[in-house]
């Protein structure tokens, strides 16, 4: 199998993902691209290929999804603007401080804030439904502020972007609906995406070749995962995005402890 052909597969599942639960993504492409290929026989790719290839991913991803869920009208520019600024300057200051606390410190504190993030996927939202008005969303800038700049902070320190994170707390903290929360996410998601994407592609992180197989593939793919979305009951999507917040969560945990 080429190794272009493997990672256009990769791409799908993780771009699929990141339109239907709102998600940049990343948490979802990186293991893949880490464990999957020697699976096939191939050469086990470096961290730095690695990073370069999931932040095209998750602009390319995010990006198209977000598009999709606009269409739906369940993309919130307030929303956006006052998460999406502090963690984008919070993750910044992470990534700087990164070196001051043990990566697996870090790691298992993140893992554990995963797993209180699964149990707030469950926790009701005031006002949600599975057609929100976004005319009439309203909520708490300074939640906003505070559930963005720690989940970026800590996710700059780590290096995630801490997407799959923000939902819980946008739709329990917040008490922004479930639909708009995983609409706008794609849109934070962008940002913060977008800032990493220019950083790695001018200092030379950026295998472009993949990179381009990557954007292609993940963008329709994208494209229908945010279709469907729409057409699952917010109670299914709670649900699948706790799977893969779980998931995330365990293996953080399992990187900490060097398995």
């Amino acid at each position: 199998m080429d190794l272009s052909l493997l990672v256009a597969g990769l791409a799908l599942v993780a771009g699929f993902l990141s339109g239907l639960l709102g998600i940049g993504g990343g948490i979802v492409m990186a293991p893949l691209l880490l464990y999957v290929p020697p699976l096939f026989g191939f050469e086990p790719m470096a961290m730095q290929v690695v990073a370069g290839l999931t932040i095209v991913q998750g602009l390319a991803a995010s990006l198209s999804g977000v598009l999709i869920h606009r269409r739906f009208n369940c993309v919130s520019g307030g929303l956006t603007c006052w998460m999406g600024a502090p963690i984008f300057i919070t993750a910044l200051a992470g990534g700087a401080m990164a070196g001051l606390v043990a990566n697996e410190v870090l790691l298992v504190i993140f893992a554990l804030l995963a797993l209180v993030a699964v149990a707030l996927v469950f926790v009701p939202t005031a006002k949600d439904s599975e057609n929100p008005d976004l005319d009439e969303l309203s909520f708490s800038r300074g939640r906003a502020v505070v559930a963005a700049g720690s989940v970026g902070l800590l996710g700059g320190m780590v290096g995630q972007g801490g997407s799959f994170i923000l939902i819980p707390l946008m739709t329990s903290f917040v008490q922004v609906p479930t639909r708009i929360a995983i609409g706008s996410n794609l849109a934070i998601v962008f940002l913060s995406s977008l800032a990493a994407f220019l950083g790695k592609a001018v200092t030379g992180q950026v295998v472009w070749p993949l990179a381009l197989v990557i954007a292609v593939v993940v963008m329709p793919a994208a494209q229908v995962g945010g279709f469907i979305s729409r057409k699952v009951p917010v109670a299914g999507l709670r649900m699948l995005l706790a799977a893969c917040v779980g998931i995330a969560a365990v293996r953080m945990g399992i990187s900490a402890l060097g398995l």
